[in-house]
């Protein structure tokens, strides 16, 4: 794949201006980066980001590609009715561009959204009482964590509006039954909150998988000092001095997204 080809499909390296090759490889980069987690659902659940410019137009992966293969070329463009807007010989799955059409066309400041169907994720989004303060990971995303009843496969457009309203002014989610969504300003925020809440729900299957009885919970003075030590902002603050940490891992473990 050192041409940046999975089917055929050349480099689009010098094809396409700098920003949205730029965007390319941060978001080929996400997929990477949640196989290599293990977070990854085969050809399933998907990773939007949006081009900069007047446009509206998204990228997201083409159906078929495994997570650990993506390459910034494979990537599809779309506009905000999931229509292609590129040439390639790749389509797109377009219900699972539903729930992310609907969050960056309500959040403005939704330039990247991040949906996954992780073990833990999905664990604790069928858990009654949903995310429990019992770790620091926890805390931290908590002021920012919605959630959103399972309503079937996302193929219902009247649900996005429900989905959104649900989201409200928060950056992460967990929907019922189903899995878990973060939504940010850039590649970076966007992984790194899916990074402290994909900790917190494993930290929480552990801790219960000894039962409830003993469990403890942080204490309320605590919790409150976590919310004031980070503005209730989660880690989004922090994303930019992790985030090319992960890509050099990427770089020893994953190369080749950046093609």
């Amino acid at each position: 794949m050192a041409d940046g080809s999975l089917i055929g499909v050349p480099s689009l390296r010098g094809r396409v201006d700098e920003a949205e090759w730029q965007a390319r490889v941060d978001l080929a980069a996400l997929y990477r980066l949640s196989a290599l987690h293990g977070w990854d659902d085969a050809i399933f659940t998907h990773i939007s980001l949006r081009v900069p410019g007047p446009e509206h137009h998204f990228l997201i992966n083409p159906y078929g590609v495994f997570f650990d293969e993506m390459t910034a070329s494979a990537l599809v463009k779309v506009d905000l009715e999931g229509k292609i807007v590129q040439e390639t010989p790749y389509f797109i799955n377009p219900a699972g561009f539903t729930i992310h059409s609907a969050i960056h066309a309500a959040r403005e400041d939704a330039t990247c959204v991040i949906h996954l169907h992780s073990d833990h994720g999905v664990a604790v989004a069928a858990h009654r009482e949903g995310l429990l303060p019992i770790s620091q990971h926890a805390l931290i995303v908590r002021p920012q964590l919605a959630y959103h009843d399972y309503e079937g496969i996302a193929l219902n457009l009247d649900e996005r509006e429900r989905l959104v309203a649900d989201l409200g002014d928060k950056n992460l989610m967990l929907l019922r039954n189903h899995g878990a969504l973060s939504a940010g300003s850039s590649a970076a925020v966007a992984w790194l909150q899916m990074f402290f809440l994909e900790k917190a729900c494993a930290q929480q299957v552990y801790a219960l998988s000894a039962g409830r009885d003993g469990l403890m919970f942080a204490p309320q003075a605590a919790q409150d000092a976590v919310v004031a030590q980070t503005g209730g902002m989660g880690p989004g603050a922090v994303a930019m001095l992790a985030w090319p940490g992960f890509l050099r891992k990427l770089d020893r473990q994953s190369p080749g997204y950046a093609s």
